[in-house]
């Protein structure tokens, strides 16, 4: 990738736009305006918190990364989205339950005034929802051009100069990719052919493709997964990223794992159950959504640890991934996992780990700090797969013939070495010239 020789300046307002204003979407939403009015803190966010090393240890220049980079600041978002129910963000902030009247009360009337679009749905790829805000088009080629509309007027609409889209939407059944997703001329056929292949994730990343609108996938859909949308993606120069956040339990995997090979230690088997009650786990009820998600959740562990690599040490892994719909706990998830490791001369230990996490309140930062990057990515004329955020994904999407990496702490370095390259800093690789004077 050539070093971009002149970044584009953030002026004027940046529209972020959620397909899919369910529980993380409005979570997201309330958080940027209380933050902005200094009523919250934006905890978890890398962008608005997190500092970066530039040169030497001894040099002490660790700015925070919004000082570094030049991001969007908060007061210049806008929101807009669809979804398949007509309420108001702040409406469904309330159904969500993420969010007390402590926080919503405050921005009612802000939220109020973010009325979705209709959105593009159909019921064979999310089986447990019953849409009633949803378009009717007589092909999924119109219903691209639709949504390429909703993206034009809603620019113009807010008085913005740009725009990034952030799926936020439910996890659809799995597809796996196929010939109409090899080639732009392949896949704009099977939108015209109504093609069972093509979901409605699919159309909302086209559709933010034909409009030069960054996409980042927050699902484990396909989404824009596909040779298609990569080779768009490069004609039109615009950075995508994915997919699924990496919020919960995956992220506690992708902390623990590193560090179990870190030391070498052995590993025979990790369980992982969770429950969860809100939108996502109704959806992930059916046995075809699950299998999405489980696709996405599984491969964490081979890449990390590497079991041709180590055979005697992952060679022989039983991993087991569950989730169970449990409407009592909402968003207020909990997930348990079980490890069997192995240390010295084999012997035999445990670790446990319970999460009683919030879904939605860990991946509302993603989606600021992925909407803010991407944009980022877009000024500095980046195009197609933008991999250096991998850091924000359960199965990051990577150009062919490229493993994805999953450890967190790699994944951190890449991110942060990729903000220092585009700002022509020096990269950071721990390597001091005092230990060869």
């Amino acid at each position: 990738m050539k070093q971009p020789e002149k970044i584009i300046k953030p002026t004027g307002k940046l529209l972020v736009l959620l397909p899919g204003m369910g529980a993380v979407a409005t979570t997201f939403i309330a958080g940027c305006l209380l933050a902005r009015k200094g009523l919250a803190q934006p905890i978890g966010s890398l962008t608005q918190l997190g500092t970066i090393r530039l040169g030497k240890r001894t040099d002490n220049r660790t700015p925070r990364i919004k000082d570094f980079a030049p991001l969007a600041e908060l007061d210049q978002l806008e929101f807009a989205g669809w979804d398949l129910f007509p309420d108001t963000a702040y409406e469904s902030a309330v159904n969500a339950e993420v969010l007390t009247a402590k926080h919503l009360e405050p921005i009612k009337d802000e939220l109020d005034a973010i009325k979705p679009m209709k959105a593009v749905f159909y019921p064979e790829y999310v089986k447990r929802l019953h849409g009633t805000h949803v378009k009717s088009a007589p092909t999924k080629a119109d219903m691209v051009e639709e949504l390429r509309k909703d993206i034009r007027e809603a620019i113009k609409a807010h008085g913005c100069d740009r725009a990034v889209a952030v799926w936020c939407g439910s996890t659809e059944t799995y597809i796996e990719a196929s010939d109409v997703h090899n080639t732009v001329a392949a896949f704009e056929q099977g939108l015209k052919d109504n093609h069972p292949g093509i979901s409605a994730s699919m159309i909302y990343a086209w559709a933010c493709l034909k409009e030069g609108v960054p996409y980042a996938n927050g699902a484990p859909n396909l989404s824009n997964d596909f040779n298609a949308a990569y080779e768009l993606s490069k004609e039109t120069g615009t950075p995508i990223s994915g997919k699924d956040f990496k919020t919960g339990q995956t992220l506690m995997k992708t902390i623990l794992a590193p560090g179990l090979k870190a030391r070498m230690l052995g590993l025979q088997g990790w369980f992982s159950t969770n429950i969860l009650g809100n939108r996502d786990g109704e959806v992930l009820d059916d046995p075809d959504n699950f299998k999405t998600k489980e696709v996405s959740k599984l491969g964490v562990l081979e890449h990390i640890l590497q079991p041709d690599l180590y055979p005697e040490l992952y060679g022989n892994v039983y991993h087991k991934v569950r989730i169970n719909y449990y409407p009592p706990r909402g968003d207020a998830k909990e997930g348990w996992d079980n490890l069997d490791i192995t240390g010295w001369l084999g012997y035999p230990m445990q670790i446990k780990v319970d999460f009683l996490c919030r879904d939605s309140i860990l991946a509302a930062p993603i989606v600021l700090d992925l909407a803010l990057f991407m944009d980022l990515a877009k000024r500095a004329k980046f195009r197609g797969i933008q991999e250096w955020l991998s850091f924000y994904f359960k199965s990051p999407i990577t150009p062919e013939g490229l493993y994805p990496e999953h450890d967190l702490f790699i994944q951190s370095m890449k991110l942060k070495n990729t903000l220092r390259w585009m700002l022509g800093e020096e990269l950071i690789t721990h390597l001091g010239n005092e230990y060869y004077d």
